[in-house]
């Protein structure tokens, strides 16, 4: 006779549960391809949670994680006898005494999570159907939410090559690229540069802007000038847009074709030339996208620290945005003020156990808005200022066009002509160097391609 759904055991694969914290204990290197994929609640049987939990606490920390700190750490936290003590410890550790698969049976045990998480979102779905509420546009909101909320849960998304991105326009693979030990990562805009001296290894650089400014796209041009000028190996965390959205804005901007027409595929053959060079150009870089949403400093740390000893190079990680990470649940951290301190405080630790530069975007507060003249400062940074405190480098990004049209433009200024109308300027303002001046530079915004330049580029030549 088959059992109903609801009357049979939910996925799971308590072998591959203990499999992965047997890895774990035997080889605490497991956890960085680990870590980006599991967490606690996604373990069927809670006391392998729980030694998970343990083992994870303890990489966090920087400490030793085998046996007998598993065992030490589960009894500090009165689980030991819990989970069955040093018995149990050591009796998968000799059913499983090798780290060999650690990343598999970890990616079983995550999809049985998914599947039980499933199970979970349909049987409310079903509780709310039977209830028949009168709003049914409700019903369909509250389902969708569940669905996403297991959807954007999941740790499957890991990093994607801008290779692979592109890949469509390709027509063979480029050489391996040699390693290139980079002292300072350029940005690519040359006053920028001068003013900086470049980013320096294990520096923290906030670019705060208010949305809509380009901080998205400024960061993608720091990327790209990074891998394509110097070399360098980049590591491209996207909170808000996905990889192939990022993939597209580079074509653009390095093909000089608007991206709406890319999208539509309506180029003409000189613009199709262009942007099959481009893509060649950009496929040779060493850029690595993960557009993983609700990421959290932890999964962050695991995920680059894979990443550089995978590529066995790692010179700058960009994160776009700061405000949209998540902090650990397991550490209580309601107030968003400290979680967004936590944060800040992970990822200068993080720059500096890699020794790159990490590069991260942040919104600013709206008070930039209800003042003139409209100038960010250290205080308009959101949530914390523990930002500020952390930061070696703090700029703003800004755009007058933005707040102030030609018309009121004109009106402010009638003793300049309309041609000093601030169109397509943006202003960069080194509001924090902890090694260096302060200062501000401007650069030119082509709308059309979400592109920074540096102003010397301007030439009638120049595609509009």
């Amino acid at each position: 006779m088959t059992l109903a759904p609801l009357e049979r055991l939910p996925p799971h694969d308590i072998e591959a549960e203990e499999a992965v914290i047997a890895s774990l204990m035997v080889d605490p290197q497991a956890m960085i391809a680990v870590q980006g994929i599991l967490k606690a609640q996604d373990f069927f049987r809670e006391k392998n949670g729980w030694v998970y939990d343990s083992c994870l606490a303890l990489w966090n920390r920087d400490e030793v994680v085998n046996q007998i700190t598993v065992a030490h750490e589960l009894a500090t936290r009165d689980r030991l006898e819990d989970v069955g003590g040093q018995v149990f410890l050591a009796d998968i550790i000799r059913r499983l005494p090798t780290s060999l698969g650690a990343e598999f049976y970890a990616r079983i045990v995550k999809r049985d999570s998914t599947y039980r998480g499933l199970i979970h979102a349909a049987t409310g779905i079903l509780q709310m159907a039977y209830e028949a509420p009168a709003e049914i546009e409700q019903v369909f909101s509250k389902a969708e939410n569940l669905i996403q909320r297991i959807r954007g849960g999941e740790s499957f998304r890991d990093f994607v090559h801008i290779r692979q991105l592109l890949d469509a326009y390709l027509d063979q693979d480029p050489d391996e690229i040699e390693r290139i030990e980079l002292s300072a990562i350029r940005t690519g805009f040359t006053d920028l540069d001068t003013l900086l001296t470049g980013l320096k290894r294990s520096d923290l650089v906030i670019i705060g802007a208010r949305p809509s400014v380009g901080k998205s796209s400024f960061a993608l041009g720091i990327a790209r000038n990074a891998a394509i000028e110097q070399r360098a190996h980049v590591a491209f965390f996207s909170l808000e847009m996905s990889s192939e959205q990022l993939a597209i804005r580079l074509l653009s901007a390095e093909s000089g074709v608007d991206s709406s027409r890319l999208r539509l595929g309506q180029n003409t053959e000189l613009e199709e030339r262009r942007v099959v060079a481009a893509a060649g150009r950009l496929s040779e870089a060493n850029i690595w996208f993960d557009d993983s949403p609700m990421l959290t400093a932890a999964e962050l740390r695991a995920k680059a620290r894979r990443l550089a000893g995978e590529a066995k190079q790692l010179d700058l990680i960009v994160i776009d945005y700061l405000q949209l990470m998540q902090g650990e649940s397991q550490t209580g951290r309601e107030n968003r003020v400290q979680e967004i301190s936590y944060i800040s405080r992970t990822l200068k630790g993080l720059a500096r156990e890699l020794d790159v530069p990490i590069v991260a975007l942040a919104q600013l507060s709206r008070a930039i808005e209800n003042r003139h003249p409209r100038t960010p400062m250290l205080s308009d940074l959101r949530d914390s200022g523990s930002i500020e405190q952390d930061a070696d480098i703090v700029m703003f990004l800004s755009r007058e066009e933005l707040y102030v049209t030609q018309e009121q433009w004109a009106q402010q200024h009638p003793d300049l002509p309309e041609s000093a109308y601030p169109k397509g300027v943006a202003q960069v303002s080194v509001a924090k160097h902890r090694n260096g001046p302060t200062g501000s530079v401007e650069l030119r915004f082509r709308d059309r391609f979400a592109k920074f330049e540096d102003w010397v580029l301007r030439t009638d030549d120049l595609p509009d």
